[in-house]
This record gives C-alpha cells, sequence and structure tokens, in this order.
C-alpha cells in the first residue's frame, strides 16, 4: 500500500480541492478477511467455478471491501486520525476481481468550519477506469476544544 503521510489535517487547515490517495492490490487473502469478518461468503467472491458462471465472468472483491479504501484514505490521511464519519453515498460500476491495483481518491468539495463538516468526492479506479464513485460527509477534528 503505497498512502501518503498519516495522521491529521485539523479543520482550521482542510482547504477546499485538497486530495489524498492510496492504492493496493486487493488480493485473494484480503477477500478471504473481509469474508470472514463481514460473514458474506457469497459464492462470486469465494469460489472460482460458481463466478465463472455469474455476470462477472470471474470472482471479484467485494464491493465494501474497495469502499473500505476510500474509508482508509479518509481515516489515515483526510482529514485522518480523529475524523468521524457521518455519511457516504456510493455507486459501484465496475467490479475488482483478485490482483488488480485499485486507486482510491478522496477530494474535498465542501467545508463548514462551525459545524465542522467536511464533503468530498471519493472515487475508486483501476487501470484508470472508474469502479467506485461516491461522496462522504465527515466531522474532521479541532484543534480547538469543544
Amino acid at each position: 500500500m503505497d498512502n501518503l503521510l498519516r495522521g491529521t489535517i485539523y479543520i482550521e487547515d482542510i482547504e477546499i480541492g485538497m486530495m489524498r490517495n492510496l492504492r493496493k492490490v486487493v488480493t485473494d487473502e484480503d477477500i478471504e478477511m473481509f469474508a470472514k469478518v463481514s460473514t458474506d461468503h457469497n459464492p462470486v467472491h469465494m469460489n472460482d467455478e460458481y463466478a465463472r458462471d455469474s455476470i462477472f465472468r470471474g470472482r471479484v472483491a467485494h464491493g465494501m471491501l474497495t469502499a473500505g479504501l476510500i474509508s482508509a484514505v479518509i481515516g489515515e490521511q483526510l482529514p485522518g486520525h480523529g475524523t468521524i464519519y457521518t455519511g457516504q453515498t456510493l455507486k459501484f460500476l465496475a467490479p475488482v476481481r483478485p490482483g488488480d491495483l485499485v486507486y482510491a481518491e478522496v477530494t474535498v468539495t465542501d467545508i463548514d468550519p462551525v459545524k465542522r463538516r467536511v464533503k468530498m468526492s471519493c472515487h475508486c479506479s483501476v487501470d484508470d477506469k472508474k469502479v467506485l464513485s461516491g461522496e462522504a460527509t465527515v466531522l474532521a477534528p479541532s484543534r480547538v476544544a469543544d
């Protein structure tokens, strides 16, 4: 995973247009661990033979595993540590397969400094093709105590 710096960007320092990202290869082990923790063992994720006969023509990663990469960018980089998720919309545009290198990116689109609310556009892509898009709303940490 080739993350940018981890830590916290406080609401006082966030600007519209700020962007952070990460890249991660989704492995068979990732899919197996996600199935275990989520209890979603749908055979389209777990069984090559079953998945070959699906609309995907092969195994795919869980959509929420891919969405979790957006969460990682938000929770580790922008705004980072101390961020509280309040909402997320997602559109799944294409499958992610074992071995795919996923690029996840978030960009600040709106800031309410009084409420510490930050909106961000989000997307994931594989080989420059968007596989997921959406919008996140979070409460950013502040240097000023509540």
